[in-house]
């Protein structure tokens, strides 16, 4: 499409949270600190795990892939936001807008991708402990995880390129602080009912089978551990999911709440704001989620930082 589609004008408006002057600050504030605390704390996990030989495990690869995706997600949206704050502009150029869902549709996806392979891991450590380092060989270990970035890349394709066959007239104020993908096509005065529908049924198969992949493979895990006679063997057992657990749980749970009260809100901010927890929050709280209990990951980040400690002093 042709930006004189947009009847002379090229650009979209981010409406964002709120139009008061005064909390703009505050906002920008809380998001600066809510990045910075994203990207630090898993470029951590992924140093630790590249840094320690401990760490060159199925598992922990899966977790370096993941936390990768979680920095480029809210790269793709909260660096635009607060730039905007910091101009005082609520603009966003209409092919900056198409990238920027192009580019979150695809790591939206591969967040829910890696999080169903990384149950699979966990499946068969636990349901199949002596096949483990057979079946999770370091080469379907790799062809997991080009698959799943290959899955997401075509679906964030064909959602824009869908996009892009849709024309927009005089209303381009979209009701969130960014370009989200729902929300821009609703804003066209073409017709959009096969957008609707290629929508709905991409997250009916790339949403519902993902989640049923993983409800499946924790139902098994759930009766292997039951199966275990000593408490201490459930306890180790668990252990090595929990973390897992504890981050599908958040994802899933942040995402349906944001399709329920994007369904039950009036009000468009309140959509805008719920979105921020799949969207900013979820990628800031896993690492501390995966460090917390795990003692691998704390004890490779000590060595971490004392190799650094020493090579300072030697410099």
């Amino acid at each position: 499409m042709e930006p004189g589609n947009l009847t002379g004008a090229s650009e979209f408006i981010l409406l964002g949270f709120s139009e008061e002057p005064e909390l703009q600050p505050l906002i920008f504030g809380l998001f600066l600190s809510m990045y910075l605390v994203t990207v630090l704390g898993n470029l951590l996990i992924i140093l630790a795990v590249s840094s320690d030989s401990h760490l060159h495990t199925p598992m922990y690869f899966f977790l370096s892939n993941l936390s990768l995706v979680d920095i480029c997600v809210t790269s793709t949206t909260v660096p635009k936001m607060l730039w905007n704050i910091h101009t005082q502009s609520k603009a966003i150029t209409y092919e900056g807008c198409i990238i920027q869902i192009y580019f979150f549709s695809l790591f939206a996806m591969l967040d829910d991708l890696l999080l169903t392979v990384m149950a699979y891991d966990r499946f068969v450590a636990i349901c199949h402990p002596l096949h483990y380092t057979v079946i999770m060989n370091p080469r379907l270990c790799g062809l997991l995880v080009l698959v799943s970035w290959i899955t997401s890349a075509l679906h964030s394709l064909l959602e824009s390129l869908l996009l892009l066959r849709l024309t927009f007239c005089t209303d381009l104020e979209i009701p969130h602080f960014f370009c989200e993908l729902n929300l821009m096509a609703q804003l066209a005065c073409s017709d959009n009912f096969l957008n609707n529908m290629v929508m709905y049924f991409i997250t009916v198969l790339l949403g519902g089978g993902p989640l049923t992949g993983i409800i499946y493979s924790y139902s098994k895990i759930v009766s292997s551990i039951r199966a275990i006679p000593s408490a201490q063997g459930k306890y180790k057992a668990f252990s090595n999911c929990a973390s897992h657990l504890s981050v599908v749980s958040l994802f899933y749970g942040t995402s349906l709440g944001v399709y329920l009260s994007s369904a039950a809100a009036h009000s468009s901010h309140s959509s805008a704001a719920a979105s921020v927890l799949y969207s900013v929050v979820t990628p800031m709280l896993n690492p501390f989620i995966y460090t917390l209990r795990n003692k691998d990951i704390k004890g490779a980040l000590k060595r971490f930082f004392g190799m650094a400690a020493i090579i300072k002093q030697l410099c």
